[in-house]
């Protein structure tokens, strides 16, 4: 259970300090072989609750730096007084680390299930300095703007632009995409497992079908020649490869944005092809937005923000944007509204009128 941000105090200058509870079910609670290491106990409970690859990691590097923090020699000294230990640790990122209250949250995270799905300890209070989280607006390019970044890309990078710019994914969510989840004569994309592991329905613009369609002929010709190989296999989610022992190699479950070449599973060693690095696109974007002198901070995600305003600027309502973009509370898609406003909070200045 992350911090209760709705019990927060309002804002002011003093720290504040929320409180948390960390009580898992009896019924959830899976006992790791204690034969392993802290480590790998976290890694097979992980992988039982079928947790990412990335947040394993992440979650590995938080205890990490927790037990360093305080030098700890044994599982005795975990047990000895977590509460303290934790709220030290969390107000220490705060305080001398200068967090954001976003990382403040994901070290707590990562130790919340060290304690309560490892340890099954129970954690009954913790209290420490919460990281402040300022209110921010996003970065929004204009119509022009993402038009010349386009113009100054290529190949498949130009095609993820595109999906997360008309249909509002988030880098992973397009990277991610099966052959399945593309519905040319719906006009729609399906999201598996999004953010929250939620599924949802969104847009497939008309001015990428036609790209789409030729950059799929080609992922098959690698799929069919990855096949003959002897591979042709892609990680599926949960307990599909067991329940469904040929599935892996299906088409309809091959990622829309393969890899370019194969490479081995960390968790199975097995030999496949998965879907392009985040870190390519990155790359890409970054590059463009050099050669076309634009200023702006520019991410993947700045062209799902791009969307969602534009899409509000169109007359789109903005419950159903909420829906597209996969936001579970509305006041997050509100955001959006702000960035319509012009000179910062929609009036003329008195300049403009001399």
């Amino acid at each position: 259970m992350a911090w209760d941000q709705r019990r927060q105090p309002q804002r002011s200058s003093a720290p504040r300090v929320p409180s948390v509870y960390g009580n898992p079910r009896r019924s959830d609670l899976i006992v790791p072989n204690p034969k392993l290491k802290l480590l790998d106990q976290v890694r097979q409970i992980m992988r039982l609750k079928h947790y990412s690859i990335r947040t394993e990691r992440c979650y590995c590097d938080w205890i990490r730096r927790y037990i360093r923090f305080h030098r700890m020699q044994s599982r005795d000294e975990l047990l000895a007084r977590p509460e303290g230990q934790i709220e030290e640790f969390l107000s220490d990122l705060a305080v001398n680390g200068n967090v954001t209250a976003s990382t403040q949250n994901q070290a707590f995270n990562a130790l919340l299930f060290l304690y309560t799905q490892v340890l099954h300890r129970t954690l009954d209070n913790v209290q420490a300095v919460r990281a402040d989280r300022p209110a921010r607006v996003p970065a929004v390019l204009t119509k022009e703007e993402v038009r010349q970044v386009m113009l100054a890309m290529s190949g498949p990078p130009l095609l993820v632009v595109k999906i997360l710019y008309g249909s509002g994914l988030r880098l992973m969510e397009a990277l991610r995409l099966r052959v399945q989840d593309v519905d040319f004569e719906m006009k729609q994309l399906t999201v598996r497992d999004g953010k929250g592991a939620k599924d949802r329905y969104t847009v497939l613009a008309d001015a990428v079908i036609g790209p789409l369609r030729e950059h799929l002929e080609q992922v098959r010709l690698i799929h069919t020649e990855d096949l003959a190989a002897g591979y042709g296999a892609v990680f599926l989610p949960g307990a599909l490869d067991r329940k469904y022992p040929n599935a892996a190699r299906e088409w309809g479950w091959q990622y829309v944005f393969p890899a370019r070449t194969l490479s081995t599973d960390p968790r199975t060693g097995q030999m496949r092809r998965h879907h392009l690095d985040e870190a390519t696109i990155n790359k890409a974007i970054k590059n463009a937005v050099r050669r076309v002198g634009i200023a702006k901070r520019v991410s993947s995600h700045t062209f799902r923000h791009s969307f969602a305003t534009q899409a509000l600027q169109s007359g789109a309502d903005i419950r159903t944007i909420q829906e597209l973009l996969g936001h579970e509370d509305v006041s997050t898609t509100m955001i959006y509204t702000h960035v319509l406003r012009q000179g910062g909070s929609g009036m003329r200045s008195p300049l403009d009128s001399l």
